[in-house]
């Protein structure tokens, strides 16, 4: 067959060439051991937590390189494509500290010389090469009525494979030039197949930069490279856009494994270098039954990273949990260096557990406890303010009026060595401290307690005196003997029978009647901040 003149049948109005194509798009001039890798969502409505932690995975490899991060858009699907999900991306990355070296803005600014970064605006190039493929005689056009997508050449290639069976081919890649050209004066739609040379007989193996060597069988599939309307697959684009802009790794999930024999197949068949892969374990959660379920929208409202957000998680924590689920060592090297910078933590992307890794909010708040614990009073404000202008609007304003009141709330028990760590996301500030905003309704006192508890806020409201945390103490003691309760601890541990209790819990009562709690920080400065006044008032409100 007379693959040129196939070429020119199929693509009559595709001038452009590979060679003028490959001009355009140089190889990037980088520095020894710098990496490119990328980041190519859908544009299907919003930020996958997967997706991100592929993402700052990418961006990890980039700038600790020295080398290149950027966001393409893979929209060719346009019946799955949602506007202004694009944007969403860009600003989830943006917001998290990730954003692109390189990326575009649908009808706006374009930063770097290797887009179009929407694969919508490369068809001509895609077309060139598939228009190539057909002249080397590597590539066919099926006319059955009915062309697999890319998940039913994948489901169904697995589903032969694991039954033993060999991939049958396409029958179209016998047919003649002379039946090509009546299909074409028919008018029928084509779609640009892959003529595989593989019989589904031998294995092929690679590296993995997760799971090390592999092996496994070769592709036979005359898989979809340009479907019937002459948009790509994902199969034949990102070979393509991959090796123009220069990607040097590509983090991709584990479920694209059973793809990479096609893939290699095109890449060979394109005459291109594959880049590094490295195929992410996908995240998962325990149900209540201990089980292990994907994390999907569907079922996990986290599952959107505007989900941390909209909760008011810091953006820090967000970060060091990944990377926490990310590199296994990444915990110790914590605990050895607490307050180091995360940039300062020796990340490689090519050391990321193999195992499954499961989100867990008990974790993730303990983390964003302990990075919340070392940030400054006035740095916590301003968080607070900048979650509550998005989320809270009803509280901006009195956070704006009372920034110096609120700033001091969220200083007690900070900066100390022990630094309080009872803040993970800001939109609990308002609940977590309600007491300082009006006194509580509910006590948590027993009811086996409740007349001791009266009587010493009785006899409190003589005693009461917040010129100093000294004086204020050395009054509740006095006042403590007074009522018969232990000034000495050691004292009561031998002989708690002969006392009502100790001064701690003399505290614990005053700590209730202020706060409604058993557990608060630093009591002397929560009074301090309410002023004796209004103290003395919450406590006549009990007796």
């Amino acid at each position: 067959m007379d693959y040129k003149k196939l070429a020119e049948l199929l693509f009559p109005n595709n001038k452009l060439t590979v060679e003028e194509i490959e001009k355009k798009y140089p190889k990037r001039n980088l520095k020894q051991g710098a990496q490119v890798t990328r980041f190519a969502p859908s544009p299907t409505g919003y930020m996958h937590l997967g997706g991100f932690f592929q993402a700052l995975i990418d961006w990890n490899i980039a700038k600790r390189s020295n080398g290149v991060f950027y966001l393409r858009i893979e929209d060719t699907d346009k019946k799955r494509e949602v506007s202004g999900a694009s944007a969403i991306v860009l600003d989830v990355l943006g917001s998290y500290g990730l954003t692109p070296d390189e990326y575009e803005m649908k009808g706006g600014v374009t930063v770097g010389e290797y887009g179009p970064y929407y694969q919508s605006e490369r068809a001509e190039i895609y077309r060139a090469y598939a228009k190539k493929l057909v002249s080397e005689g590597k590539a066919f056009p099926c006319f059955c009525r009915k062309t697999e997508g890319l998940n039913d050449v994948q489901e169904k290639r697995e589903k032969n494979f694991a039954a033993g069976k060999i991939e049958e081919k396409d029958p179209c890649r016998n047919l003649t030039i002379e039946q090509i050209e009546e299909n074409l004066k028919s008018g029928k739609k084509f779609a640009i197949r892959l003529k595989s040379a593989g019989d589904g007989t031998k294995k092929i193996k690679f590296k993995d930069g997760t799971k090390g060597e592999i092996e496994i069988q070769q592709n036979s599939a005359d898989a979809i490279l340009l479907k019937d309307d002459l948009t790509p697959t994902y199969n034949f684009a990102h070979p393509i856009d991959d090796t123009l802009m220069g990607t040097t790794v590509v983090v991709r999930g584990e479920e694209w494994l059973p793809s990479y024999p096609l893939h290699a197949e095109i890449f060979e068949a394109l005459g291109f270098k594959q880049p590094k892969y490295i195929h992410t374990p996908l995240i998962y959660k325990l149900n209540e039954k201990g089980n292990k379920n994907k994390i999907s929208k569907r079922k996990h409202p986290e599952a959107d990273m505007r989900f941390f957000d909209k909760e008011g998680y810091d953006k820090e924590a967000v970060i060091e949990y990944l990377i926490n689920l990310i590199n296994s060592n990444f915990e110790i090297w914590r605990k050895q260096n607490p307050t180091s910078d995360i940039m300062e933590f020796p990340f490689d992307g090519f050391k990321i557990t193999a195992n499954t890794p499961i989100f867990d909010f008990v974790k993730l708040n303990d983390i964003s406890k302990e990075i919340v614990s070392h940030y400054s009073a006035e740095k916590c404000y301003e968080n607070l303010l900048f979650w509550a202008k998005n989320y809270s609007l009803e509280n901006v304003q009195y956070l704006k009026n009372e920034r110096e009141y609120v700033t001091k709330i969220l200083n007690i028990d900070r900066e100390k060595p022990k630094p309080r760590k009872d803040i993970y996301k800001w939109s609990m500030f308002f609940d977590l401290y309600d007491y300082m905003f009006g006194a509580p309704k509910k006590f948590e006192i027993e009811d086996s307690e409740r007349n001791n508890f009266e009587t010493v806020l009785k006899a409190y409201k003589k005693y009461l005196t917040l010129s100093s945390k000294d004086a204020w103490f050395e009054n509740v003691k006095k006042m403590a003997g007074e009522l018969g309760y232990a000034t000495d601890n050691s004292e009561y541990k031998k002989n708690p029978e002969k006392y009502l209790g100790n001064v701690a819990k003399v505290c614990e009562y005053i700590r209730v009647a202020i706060t409604g709690r058993k557990n608060s920080p630093d009591l002397f400065e929560i009074m301090n901040l309410l002023g004796e006044k209004e103290v003395l008032k919450r406590i006549s409100l009990i007796v």
